[in-house]
């Protein structure tokens, strides 16, 4: 059933029809009615998957995704037109032009944490691109995919894009396939298998993917601001977010300060008991749930700890001073955990943050503009924000995308664009003039071509 869905899709991708800006323009405006249509089932399946808060549903999944589809369509054309670029002198005289093609039959495989979101803007980009699509969304959010996959079949056609369902088994069948193009948001772990599967075929790949993100506050920090910023980005969808700071690392003598901000500012948010808040969402599964429980083990627990196995219950947690070889410290934690290190100079940030590979996010809280542009210049990171937290990936113009270990490639806005498009480069020579330097026989000309290299 793939084999054929895959083959009918390059069959239709052959045809040209997605090639034309005017069909990709046609189908994007009636995706985006149908998306507003369907906002309601949209948060209804959220919540019902894993109690996502309404409001957290439309400020992170709905909002954004219609936000990008309605920037794609008024710049498409812009975007899809070809980019002139200066000649060289050796190829005078010419026209240069670089060309935006579609790559053909992409994969997208989207994760659970923002099931719609993740899955819906890969694919909007995919398609003003000119691209056949086909989804795989994740099976641990089956209300939020059975919606996405009800919105994608009264839009699309399956040549075009389809939705496949199922389980890692399925995703294993689907990576064993040659597409032209794989787009994968999710664990470095599965990340890696990705990148195994596409190197098969030398198929090009964006992986979004994740890492211990750290988050520093100076002495000069506004504390009680920044312990407000801390707590909406942290615990945001639970925790479950690949750019919400993985731990904190604060000076030593505003540490108390800060955890006391924290325990305000929580209680403020989701009151004294998180569980009976509204605004709070819920781990994804049973096995999520125990993994991130067993993390607690053995930890100075000074926020939090409370838990409810049924209701896949975890309270905001924020453990003081883990070791850096204990089992909250070896990986992403990804869920409501917060670690609380604390520092004294700049050789201890160093120790801390370069045991870990190239994190996904950095933030750094201070009131000091030289601290700020050392911690963003020193360290390698996907991207970040100072004096805030998980905001950078709002502004559509804003590159989003991992680096090393957290993954390669970036997306939103235009940059989504250009992702899923084949940068080709065109030289149109003219016929009016045709200099003989380029042509044997070569006697008499080094010095010259030597000069035209050096200064043209």
């Amino acid at each position: 059933m793939i084999s054929k869905l895959i083959n009918n899709q390059k069959a239709f991708f052959l045809k040209g029809e997605t090639k034309t800006i005017a069909f990709r323009k046609k189908i994007l405006i009636r995706l985006k009615f149908e998306l507003i249509k369907n906002e309601q089932a949209i948060i209804d399946a959220l919540y019902a998957d894993f109690k996502k808060p309404p409001f957290e549903a439309i400020l992170s999944e709905t909002v954004l995704v219609l936000s990008e589809l309605n920037a794609t369509i008024k710049n498409i054309n812009l975007w899809a037109t070809p980019n002139r670029v200066f000649p060289s002198l050796l190829n005078f005289p010419s026209t240069d032009k670089i060309y935006y093609e579609p790559y053909g039959t992409v994969l997208v495989i989207s994760p659970w944490n923002y099931p719609y979101q993740l899955s819906l803007l890969p694919i909007i980009g995919a398609i003003a691109a000119g691209n056949t699509v086909v989804l795989k969304p994740s099976e641990l959010t089956p209300n939020t995919s059975k919606v996405v996959e009800s919105i994608i079949q009264t839009i699309f056609n399956k040549n075009h894009v389809a939705v496949v369902q199922g389980d890692a088994k399925i995703a294993q069948e689907l990576l064993s396939f040659h597409w032209d193009y794989i787009f994968f948001t999710g664990s470095v772990h599965v990340g890696k298998i990705v990148a195994q599967a596409a190197a098969q075929f030398l198929t090009p790949t964006t992986l979004e993917l994740g890492g211990k993100n750290p988050c520093i506050i100076d002495e000069t920090a506004h504390i009680k601001l920044a312990a407000k910023r801390m707590v909406w980005g942290k615990f945001l969808n639970a925790g479950q977010t690949c750019i919400a700071s993985d731990y904190v690392i604060i000076h030593k003598s505003v540490k108390q300060p800060f955890i006391k901000a924290l325990q305000k500012e929580l209680e403020f948010s989701y009151s004294k008991n998180p569980k009976e808040s509204e605004d709070f969402a819920r781990i994804i599964n049973l096995k999520n749930f125990k993994r991130l429980a067993s993390l607690l083990n053995n930890e100075t627990i000074v926020i939090g700890g409370n838990m409810n196995e049924d209701d896949l219950y975890l309270a905001p947690t924020v453990i003081d001073e883990p070791s850096l070889e204990s089992e909250v410290m070896k990986d992403e934690i990804f869920g409501p955990i917060l670690p609380i290190l604390s520092y004294d100079n700049d050789d201890d940030l160093r120790t801390i943050i370069s045991k870990y590979d190239k994190p996904l996010a950095l933030y750094v809280f201070t009131s000091n503009h030289t601290f700020a542009k050392k911690m963003i210049t020193n360290y390698s990171f996907g991207g970040g924000a100072i004096n805030d937290t998980v905001i950078q990936f709002a502004n559509p113009k804003l590159p989003f995308g991992g680096v090393g270990n957290s993954g390669h490639g970036a997306y939103h806005g235009k940059h989504t664009f250009y992702t899923f498009s084949h940068k080709k480069s065109i030289v149109k020579k003219g016929n009016w003039l045709d200099l003989p330097l380029r042509y044997a026989p070569y006697k008499g000309k080094t010095k010259l071509i030597k000069f035209f290299l050096k200064y043209f």
